[in-house]
């Protein structure tokens, strides 16, 4: 255990940079936010982390490099980096949040003001964002609904509708079941019924537990070495930053907060093939090819289908599940470095006026 809790730091932000864990008001309350950049005049990148309630990369990840989704090393050279944990999570759980709070329209509300606050400290018109899995669908909305506040989106692990997915994952899952012979599975997940899974939060525990068991979330193999779920929660048992119970108010008190029956509800109507037709910045959607927990099928469907006067396009990473590989996560800092260009395309476009 001593070993484990070792304090560890990937890498450090020189002097006149910012390395800082800071707590504002956002949504009417304390949420706070992790920012690391080697110089204050780089572009600011908002990465939003998924879950709900798994915050990573989040406060705890300060120093490290391997985050889940992206490296941090070289993209802090180059961006003031931002993690937050969103309300409800980590370092901004508090015991008086009002489970009605705990809202999509709210989550998108905490990002906006968020992202307004990011614009105004560091002086820039417009930041970059890049989210993860639940948080694609607090992202893709905000983009969609105030695109002039950023320079480009990355979708990693894109959620595009939470029914759609539930329904390829239940396919995928009871067919993995009958692979390996595994009745109890079937028995259970015959017993759900069909996606949208609203008439108790049960039904979704059934699909999620063996999602899990079946490792969905992680892939490995031989040749194929992930640091597994234990591997990626370490930074947040090793952070300076971060108490057990801190954790603990991810993991079971958030846990418990966000997932009522409305929440539950409101996930199964966003459907984004519906609702976003186009974007006027660039949009990036990555995805691991072993990702069988959020199917990149829909993400490159709405890709497909949506009209992207800025460009767009899809990466498939070979190693990754939903929780990506660090070799993959290498090549997806790459990615967000080369976001950078949009900074000139976006200030020519606005000086020829378009």
């Amino acid at each position: 255990m001593a070993l484990f809790l070792k304090k560890r730091h990937d890498f450090t932000i020189p002097e006149g940079g910012i390395s800082s864990v800071e707590t504002i008001q956002i949504g009417g309350m304390e949420q706070t936010i992790l920012l690391q950049g080697e110089k204050q005049t780089n572009p600011v990148l908002l990465v939003v982390h998924g879950g709900p309630t798994m915050p990573l990369p989040g406060v705890s990840s300060r120093g490290r490099d391997y985050t889940i989704v992206t490296n941090v090393k070289e993209l802090v050279k180059h961006f003031i980096v931002v993690f937050w944990d969103q309300r409800g999570t980590g370092r901004s759980y508090q015991k008086d949040i009002l489970p009605h709070t705990m809202t999509i329209d709210q989550f998108v509300s905490d990002a906006n003001e968020l992202t307004d606050y990011l614009r105004t400290r560091f002086n820039q018109p417009k930041i970059f964002l890049a989210a993860h899995s639940w948080g694609t669908t607090v992202s893709l909305e905000l983009v969609s609904k105030y695109p002039e506040k950023f320079y480009s989106y990355v979708g990693l692990s894109q959620i595009v509708s939470w029914t759609e997915n539930d329904r390829l994952a239940l396919r995928w899952i009871k067919e993995e079941a009958k692979r390996r012979g595994h009745t109890k599975a079937l028995g259970e997940l015959n017993s759900i019924g069909e996606p949208p899974f609203v008439e108790s939060f049960k039904q979704w525990g059934i699909l999620r537990k063996w999602q899990r068991k079946f490792n969905t979330l992680i892939y490995t193999d031989d040749q194929i070495k992930h640091p597994g779920l234990l591997g990626v929660s370490k930074p947040m048992f090793q952070s300076d930053d971060y108490t057990f119970k801190d954790i603990l108010n991810s993991y079971y008190y958030g846990f418990k907060l966000i997932y009522t029956q409305n929440f539950i509800e409101e996930l199964a109507e966003r459907n984004f093939m519906e609702t976003v037709k186009e974007l006027p910045i660039p949009i990036t959607l990555i995805h691991g090819k072993k990702d069988f927990h959020v199917h990149g099928i829909l993400a490159e469907q709405l890709l497909n289908q949506l009209y992207a006067s800025q460009g767009k396009q899809f990466v498939w990473v070979e190693k990754s599940a939903h929780l990506f590989h660090p070799d993959d996560t290498r090549l997806i800092e790459q990615y967000l470095i080369n976001e950078l260009r949009h900074i000139k395309k976006t200030e020519t476009l606005e000086e020829k006026g378009l």
